[in-house]
């Protein structure tokens, strides 16, 4: 079995360094703290303490991290990934981030004789613990061929989407549509209560009709609950939010909704509410 390395053992990596080893797999992970990452240590994950100790002797290296700075951290600086990695090793990166940087790192991996996807997910911290993630792959489709293993250890929905950088493009969009979508659910919960109607009967009422969608039936019933731990944070919604709203202004797209929603996370954010979920956004309607 070949060995993995894995770097970004966070909320998202958790569980999918979890399920990885339950199928077998040795993963070998790296993590400022170890304090942060004992659960998945005893599951079985190995961990090192510096990302060359972490590498040696991985043939496949998984990287989930938070924002496109930290990427560049990880990937470019001396002694960090880039260097580390053995040639020939197979590198993937499944953070949400700019397709420049995504194209940049694919060129980069060629100079030096590495194998590079970029495979960002959806689904959340639900859908990564029960591994059904939604994973949208771009590279060469013979890496992407060579690592569907891999992919179905940690999710069900997993295509090809082209080369290098259109994984990103695809999670993009597929981000811009959650905008719209969770801004329209929250608008109409809030509707819904200002008039009076019970609000367990208008979501089941409203859960199989033209309004029916994966946010109504995440989000609506924590937000009933008063559930506001994040499956996908308002920090990260907002950094990829603001990714897509500069890939549109290069093709000369006028995203209005997006920006929109955009504005309105942002004011969650002003007011400390930047860990919350994104169903969090019913709170800008009970201002």
């Amino acid at each position: 079995m070949k060995k993995i390395a894995f770097i970004g053992v966070g909320r998202m990596g958790k569980p999918m360094v979890k399920n990885l080893v339950k199928l077998g797999f040795e993963v070998h992970i790296y993590a400022r703290s170890v304090m942060k990452v004992y659960d998945v240590i005893s599951n079985g994950a190995k961990f090192f303490n510096s990302i060359s100790d972490c590498l040696k002797e991985c043939s496949i290296i998984i990287t989930m991290l938070g924002l496109p700075k930290d990427i560049e951290e990880i990937y470019f600086a001396t002694g960090g990934l880039l260097d580390s990695a053995t040639p020939g090793a197979q590198i993937i990166d499944m953070t949400t981030t700019s397709p420049n940087l995504t194209r940049m790192i694919s060129e980069e991996c060629k100079r030096r004789a590495l194998h590079f996807l970029d495979a960002p997910v959806s689904g959340g911290v639900a859908a990564a613990k029960n591994a059904r993630l939604s994973i949208m792959v771009g590279g060469s489709e013979k890496d992407f061929k060579a690592c569907l293993p891999l992919f179905r250890a940690m999710g069900t929905n997993i295509n090809y989407m082209g080369e290098a950088g259109m994984g990103q493009q695809a999670k993009l969009a597929n981000q811009i549509m959650i905008a719209g979508t969770i801004a329209g659910v929250c608008e109409g919960m809030a509707y819904a209560k200002a008039k009076g109607l019970n609000m367990s009967k208008f979501l089941r009422a409203a859960s199989t009709g033209g309004a029916a969608s994966k946010q109504l039936d995440t989000a609506a019933p924590k937000i009933l609950d008063r559930d506001f731990e994040p499956g996908f944070s308002v920090r990260h919604f907002i950094k990829d939010m603001l990714l897509a709203l500069d890939e549109a202004q290069k093709e000369s797209l006028d995203l209005d909704v997006l920006a929109t929603v955009m504005g309105l996370y942002r004011k969650l954010d002003e007011h400390g509410l930047s860990e919350n979920g994104i169903q969090a956004l019913i709170k800008y309607y009970e201002k």
